[in-house]
């Protein structure tokens, strides 16, 4: 009897354990699935005419620095074209940076879809002069982040490979 009852504890044990593993994988796949779900969410985004237009914009601007961008094309948030461009474009990859921060995207998909380094690389004079104008140290704080988290894991991968 006692032999049957062991048996029956173990096998009830073993069971609540697949239970379990089992509940994990699925877990981790729904996660996947939500990311990859957003992901292509994000790509639609950016293949749109509007945001293709305003990438267009933003990377045509010729300007020196702050002062010049808005001499030439005009306050930061006004209407006019490049600007609005500019927001846009900034927007998105401050989206992105939060996305990237609460961890529900990862790094290597961003690195993949996203051209992180040449954006922030062309909008940071613009992104520090609003700062600075508008006495606003977080604007695009998130961005910010995610190009310099983009960097340290590039510098990682140059290091080791």
């Amino acid at each position: 009897m006692v032999d049957i009852q062991t048996v029956s504890i173990a096998i009830a044990s073993a069971s609540v354990v697949a239970g379990v593993v089992y509940y994990a994988f699925q877990i981790r796949h729904q996660a996947k699935v939500r990311q990859t779900d957003l992901v292509i969410r994000l790509s639609s985004d950016v293949n749109r005419k509007e945001f293709l237009e305003a990438f267009t914009d933003t990377f045509e601007a010729e300007f020196k620095d702050y002062s010049d961008f808005v001499k030439k094309y005009g306050m930061p948030f006004s209407r006019k074209q490049v600007p609005l461009s500019f927001l846009m474009v900034g927007n998105f990859f401050e989206q992105l940076g939060i996305l990237f921060r609460n961890r529900l995207i990862d790094a290597y998909l961003i690195s993949q879809l996203f051209p992180i380094f040449v954006v922030w690389e062309k909008m940071k004079p613009i992104v520090e002069g609003i700062r600075k104008e508008y006495r606003n140290p977080q604007y695009y704080e998130w961005f910010e982040y995610l190009y310099n988290e983009m960097q340290k894991r590039e510098q990682k991968s140059v290091k080791n490979g």
